[in-house]
């Protein structure tokens, strides 16, 4: 009997010491997960990175088609041309801009590849169009009878809309022949910028020289119907009278606006 004890104690102690090693295998397997987790930090870095390199890429589909060397229109300016397209950095972002030269002007103007459509900046008329707009100039010219003031505003707008054919009525409107009464100095000046603009697109366009231009502007307003001498009096006269008095007419003009 004793002896069946021993052996019963003989058999659990190795079964103990059996379960012991057990013990310390599973120990070294609990490292593994930190593993798992310091790995995981390495491959959320490129993840973040990706949109980065994507970012330099959206200014270049901003040109709208616009090319170095190619001839514009500028609204305010008129006809230019892009000497280059160039990147500036400014207060830590990246621009991409436009690199503008006005010959006539002497003047260089560098426009944001992401503002060309708010500034209304656009490629040159097509012949179709030029040729609509010297048919315009054959026209009978439209006189609004309001005060000069008002419409000296409206030719301005006509002028720096970019809009070739409003141009064209600018100078139809302004025209004044040999045989009509002179400009007042206002309207001579309002009448030179729109012929400037005009013959300027037109002789890019038609690659032509600028003198040219304005002879073939000046041989279409030549077919346009005379207007009224009484008419071209009564525009003379409201023109003059408020080349002399224009702050009376501005204020008028703003206070219409305003409302």
């Amino acid at each position: 009997m004793p002896n069946k004890k021993t052996a019963k104690t003989s058999a659990k102690a190795p079964a103990k010491s059996a379960a012991k090693p057990s013990k310390t295998v599973t120990k070294p397997a609990a490292p593994k997960a930190p593993v798992k987790t310091v790995a995981g930090k390495p491959a959320a870095k490129p993840v973040a990175a990706a949109p980065r390199v994507e970012e330099p890429k959206k200014p270049l589909t901003q040109r709208q088609g616009f090319k170095t060397n190619e001839f514009v229109v500028y609204p305010a300016h008129g006809v230019g041309q892009i000497l280059a397209i160039e990147e500036q950095e400014i207060a830590g972002a990246r621009l991409e801009l436009f690199v503008i030269n006005f010959i006539k002007d002497k003047m260089t103007l560098r426009v944001p590849t992401a503002k060309v459509a708010n500034v209304g900046m656009r490629k040159l008329s097509d012949p179709s169009l030029v040729k609509r707009a010297l048919e315009t100039l054959k026209g009978r010219a439209r006189i609004k009878r309001t005060m000069w003031s008002r419409r000296a505003q409206e030719y301005e707008a006509k002028i720096n809309s970019g809009d070739i054919v409003a141009i064209a009525e600018v100078v139809r409107d302004l025209f004044r022949s040999e045989s009509q009464p002179e400009q007042s100095y206002s309207e001579r000046q309002l009448y030179e910028a729109a012929l400037d603009r005009l013959s300027r697109e037109i002789a890019v366009v038609q690659h032509v020289t600028e003198t040219e231009a304005v002879k073939e502007i000046e041989a279409n307003l030549a077919k346009s119907p005379r207007r009224g001498a009484k008419a071209d009096a009564d525009a003379g006269a409201d023109a003059s009278a408020d080349d002399s008095d224009d702050g009376d007419g501005d204020d008028s003009v703003s206070a219409d606006e305003a409302a």
